[in-house]
């Protein structure tokens, strides 16, 4: 930037001749502004006049289409919807620009110490703006810029946030762009007030010390200012008991008694093929060692198929996710895999790689692999665009982005397809036993069917299942501890 003349403030942001369009419509069109370190600048107009979009040229989240855009450093920003991200708590969304960028302080003037451990969804919307405004702080940033943080709180909480911002402002010397609808906002906080109309500067207003927080001065109005006192907004929403109804419970319990009636009656009628749940029983007591030694081969199979499925489907997944181009080259032929019976590839397997493992592993993750590509490709296209702007105003690196923002924001769409992957894991396992041949609970299976020992073949299936049922309930609390920032 040019030098500033002497005795005057440097000038930190410097707009020449700026134009914006979208789609062929102006909406900001010469736009001329300086701003000097530590003003406070408030930005008022009608809808749609362009206020938003010029912060957002400010902050380098929008391209202009003409003109000059000079700043000082890359400015913070506190969004109209503040933008928290919802798996974080209050303390680690403040500390998000420390972590991205290894610089900035927290500010401890701000009344959250009793709320740090707070997501979201529990706070209210003053807290939040708190929060908000603390984050943008954090990033220590010479200019700060607040797109109508307060439109959505009621008018004394708003009032209460005007003289706040107004002592922080005193206090930290940054310099600031307001955003708001609000004429006494505008006046009471700004040391100038732009007027922004039909994307053009109308009029800056010289506004210092010149505004009030309220018109409620005198009359009865006074009385109710006075009986009201000052608003704050610091109401914290109870996480709901998380209690199962009891129709639930009994649901359970009534289809379960229904299965078994029916499989007693079924045994009753053609007792050689079908063994009674008490003979599968006494199967499952003898056997016992066997069953236990079966079952960790299957297990075996299984996790190593899982693990083979993460390992592969996640990274594909995510390049699938973040590229268009990269899903449409590959959908065709991850198509065309999962739709290919495995009992045609089997024989090929097994002569590249035997009967062992390495074969089993193989066809648990041709299997199983599909519900984790497609679910994470799914889970990063789900993360919010707006988030990506918060990164983005914080000069956020590429792993950064990935390790703070797609991951955690893609977590509950890979979390919902884990669960049909260990079950579909479980299914390839048995059914590579089936193929394949050696130790597991699908070759005892098959082996005591052939042999007309239906009791421990049936044994060997419940076994199955109870696996099956045990591997989908520690995903589903794998699940909802990893998410438990949410409502349930």
């Amino acid at each position: 930037m040019p030098e500033n003349p002497p005795g005057l403030p440097p000038t930190v942001i410097r707009l020449t001749g700026l134009g914006v369009q979208f789609d062929g419509r102006e909406v900001l069109k010469g736009v001329d502004l300086e701003v000097r370190k530590g003003e406070f600048i408030a930005i008022i107009g009608p809808s749609g006049g362009g206020k938003s979009t010029l912060l957002r040229v400010i902050a380098g989240l929008q391209k202009a289409h003409q003109g000059r855009v000079e700043v000082a450093g890359q400015p913070a920003m506190v969004f109209q919807d503040y933008r928290l991200l919802p798996w974080r708590n209050v303390e680690q969304n403040i500390r998000l620009p420390i972590e991205l960028t290894g610089r900035g302080k927290i500010e401890t003037h701000l009344g959250m110490k009793p709320y740090l451990k707070l997501y979201p969804h529990q706070l209210s919307g003053g807290m939040k703006a708190r929060v908000a405004i603390a984050r943008a702080l954090a990033q220590e940033a010479e200019v700060l810029l607040m797109d109508e943080p307060f439109a959505a709180l009621d008018a004394l909480v708003r009032e209460r946030f005007n003289l706040e911002l107004k002592q922080l402002h005193e206090r930290t010397g940054k310099t600031i762009l307001f955003v708001t609808h609000s004429i006494r906002e505008a006046v009471y906080l700004a040391d100038r007030v732009v007027v922004l109309t039909g994307g053009r500067i109308d009029t800056i207003l010289e506004t210092k010390d010149q505004g009030r927080i309220t018109a409620f001065t005198d009359g009865l109005e006074a009385e109710l200012r006075e009986r009201l006192g000052v608003a704050d907004s610091t109401f914290i929403e109870p996480p709901p008991k998380p209690l199962r109804p009891p129709w639930e419970i009994f649901g359970v319990l009534g289809l379960g008694g229904l299965f078994f009636l029916i499989w007693s009656l079924l045994a009753a009628r053609v007792p050689l093929f079908v063994p009674s749940p008490a003979e599968v029983g006494r199967a499952m007591a003898t056997n016992f060692p066997l069953l236990l030694q079966s079952a960790w081969a299957t297990l075996e199979a299984a996790f190593l198929g899982i693990a083979g499925s993460l390992l592969l489907g996640l990274p594909l997944g995510y390049a699938m996710g973040r590229s268009r181009a990269l899903e449409r080259l590959l959908s065709p032929f991850i198509v065309a895999l999962q739709a290919v019976p495995t009992i045609i590839i089997a024989p090929l397997l097994v002569i590249w790689f035997g009967y062992g493992l390495s074969s089993k592993t193989i066809t648990v993750i041709l299997i199983s692999i599909f519900p984790v590509l497609v679910s994470t490709m799914v889970g990063v296209r789900e993360v919010d665009r707006v988030y990506r702007e918060v990164f983005q105003t914080m000069g956020a690196s590429a792993w950064g982005v990935f390790s703070k923002l797609e991951f955690p924001g893609a977590l509950p769409v890979v979390l919902g397809g884990l669960r049909l992957t260990v079950s579909l894991a479980l299914i390839g396992a048995v059914v590579a036993e089936f193929v394949f041949g050696g130790a597991g609970l699908g070759y005892l299976a098959n082996s005591e069917r052939l042999n007309f020992r239906y009791a421990n073949a049936f044994a060997a299936v419940g076994v199955t299942v109870v696996l099956g049922i045990a591997l989908y309930g520690l995903v589903a609390w794998l699940e909802s501890y990893v998410l438990r920032y949410r409502r349930r």
